[in-house]
């Protein structure tokens, strides 16, 4: 078993960004590495994907080859998503798709293939699987995530724009055999807003998310004790019990206790078995 660790390079952040987790952008990475492998497995995808596996998936900021490519916008509940794929994982999909060619034929030459309807269909498809299975793990570290996206809000395909140049993309290192290439996601200042607001540690997202905790009175704990009977007695009277002997009580108003001081009174009343307090009234 080969497995290879995903790399986060990092430049200076938007300002929306400082006190952000960046640091844990790897570990988000990790996660999209095995929900992607998973993916490909399935038999809804491997149709599509065949044998390819992901090598590695790693952050950076859009500078380089990526900004070239052909690039497709996609509506997530988290923002708006960009997406872009090397053509030549393209075609080899697109020719194992319909049968054209096996995965044992070398890659073909993508400068001597005319970009064809069926093609930029097929790349909206691949788009829409992979942007999902994104946009699914952001949905799924947020607090309130866990939860699946709803046919409102599933990714619809938009028009595609080209990605400022320092935006944050995502890189996917796919392989099938001999034939290597990529995969990007562009993501958009909301959207990176929530991949690291999904990796926050839950102390901080607590204190976030106490804004309006509420009134003070609603939100003070304090233990209460029931004292359900007394009996006063001589110390000879005590020291002459023995085991089986019984002591003759009357059970009236039970006494509800904060430590020593007496706030209540309540019935005590037998219910399922267990005897509970019922009827208080304020001590005056």
């Amino acid at each position: 078993m080969t497995t290879s660790q995903s790399t986060v390079r990092y430049e200076v952040l938007d300002p929306c960004l400082l006190g952000r987790p960046v640091h844990r952008l790897p570990e988000f990475a990790a996660q999209l590495r095995e929900d992607l492998a998973q993916a490909m497995r399935l038999n809804v995808h491997r149709r599509y994907w065949g044998t390819f596996q992901v090598d590695e998936v790693s952050f950076s900021r859009l500078d380089g080859s990526e900004a070239r490519q052909r690039w497709l916008g996609f509506a997530a509940p988290s923002g708006q998503l960009g997406f872009a794929l090397e053509r030549k994982i393209l075609l080899n999909v697109l020719n194992y798709r319909y049968g054209r060619a096996t995965r044992a034929e070398p890659a073909v030459d993508e400068q001597a293939v005319r970009v064809t309807a069926t093609e930029e269909r097929l790349a909206v498809v691949l788009g829409q699987q992979l942007v999902s299975i994104l946009a699914a793990r952001i949905e799924s570290n947020l607090p309130a995530g866990g939860r699946e996206l709803s046919e409102e809000e599933s990714i619809k395909a938009g028009n595609g724009t080209q990605p400022g140049k320092g935006s944050w993309v995502i890189t996917i290192a796919l392989s099938d055999g001999e034939l290597q290439g990529k995969a990007w996601f562009a993501l958009d200042k909301q959207v990176m807003g929530n991949v690291l607001g999904g990796l926050m540690p839950e102390r901080d997202a607590g204190k976030k998310g106490s804004k309006n905790p509420g009134p003070l009175a609603a939100r003070l704990q304090v233990g209460l004790s029931g004292r359900l009977v007394s009996k006063e007695t001589t110390l000879g009277a005590m020291f002459d019990l023995r085991v089986g002997d019984v002591i003759p009580i009357s059970l009236h108003r039970a006494d509800v206790m904060l430590e020593e001081s007496r706030l209540f009174t309540a019935a005590v009343t037998e219910h399922k078995g267990k005897l509970c307090l019922t009827s208080f009234e304020d001590i005056e």
